[in-house]
């Protein structure tokens, strides 16, 4: 099988890659600069230059394309600018299905998130669940229009073969994300403080990827599928890790009370003093008590989905991280 890949270079998308050319796959993949992208052509994946905002760069790799997955997403909180989430998450996913369907492609997965449920304030959710409510970031409010506004209504009205998946938070190795940057800061016991009430779910990158080869196999277009894993909060997540390192959290808890007034002051100077970071209000809003939790049930029983545990993942994770990072046990 042939596969189009946008966001090769990404976490997600650098490992999804990795398994479809294992797996004895051909991949063509689209990348803003070749240059830096040397290890996909390494790899034997075929790379075009182009941009999921421009619509021109799109069809020459699709072109021969059994199935398309698009990863490729703005994925940022606390940012000065975040002019470019609208451009590249809902306007880019517009372009990539648009291509996708004037290449008469066969099968598509598009990778959405649970964040566009917003806070489900301690919920377990379902794939049916709709937000109508005001989002904390950006990132959040332009992945429900991707997910809402362009895809949903191009599976149900257009019939195009897509199936939309929805990881949560997703830790493994090669995490540069904001959780990546958490764990190696707990690792090397500069991390200042823990949220209270913040909860997540945790899966780990070979469980996404294998989701999403499970989406593209087994998948039924128009359907939808939470792919997270199990829940847990922040503070439940860093106790795991101290079983396995020895080393203790940060003795400071931060309340849901104490961050939400945080975020109002940093609000306030924000407008005199741009923030970015872990100081910028929208940063504290994610944290402030937020859960993002959904139920992964229908992924399990229509894929065969089945995730580890957070304790096994970060078992695996956790000491070569340590590492790499010269932190003895």
């Amino acid at each position: 099988m042939r596969y189009f890949v946008t966001g090769a270079t990404g976490f997600i998308g650098g490992k999804l890659v990795r398994r479809l050319i294992a797996d004895g796959h051909e991949v063509s993949a689209l990348v803003r600069d070749p240059s830096k992208a040397k290890w996909l052509e390494d790899l034997g994946v075929e790379v075009f230059q182009g941009d999921i905002t421009e619509p021109e760069t799109l069809i020459e790799p699709m072109e021969g394309a059994d199935g398309l997955f698009h990863i490729a997403a703005w994925y940022k909180t606390g940012q000065r600018d975040s002019s470019k989430a609208e451009r590249i998450n809902v306007e880019g996913t517009r372009n990539i299905l648009n291509a996708m369907k004037k290449m008469n492609i066969n099968k598509g997965v598009y990778t959405s998130t649970l964040s566009v449920f917003s806070n489900t304030n301690g919920e377990m959710m379902k794939e049916d669940h709709l937000f109508r409510g005001k989002h904390l970031s950006e990132y959040d409010h332009t992945k429900w229009e991707a997910h809402y506004s362009v895809a949903k209504p191009m599976m149900l009205n257009q019939d195009l073969p897509l199936v939309i998946v929805m990881p949560g938070v997703v830790y493994g190795p090669g995490d540069t994300s904001a959780t990546g940057k958490m764990i190696d800061e707990y690792l090397e016991e500069k991390l200042p403080l823990l949220p209270k009430g913040a909860e997540v779910c945790w899966a780990h990158i070979d469980d996404i990827i294998e989701a999403h080869i499970l989406a593209m196999e087994k998948g039924e277009p128009g359907e939808t599928y939470i792919i997270a894993g199990p829940r847990h909060s922040m503070i439940e997540a860093i106790d795991v890790a101290k079983d396995i390192t020895g080393i203790k959290p940060p003795r400071m808890k931060a309340s849901i009370g104490f961050l939400k007034f945080m975020s109002k002051v940093m609000g306030v100077v924000n407008i005199v003093f741009p923030l970015s970071g872990n100081f910028h209000p929208e940063t504290l809003r994610v944290v402030a008590g937020v859960t993002y939790l959904g139920d992964n049930t229908k992924a399990k029983e229509e894929l065969g989905y089945s995730p580890r545990t957070l304790k096994d993942g970060f078992s695996e994770y956790i000491p070569k991280r340590m590492e790499e990072l010269g932190i003895s046990k």
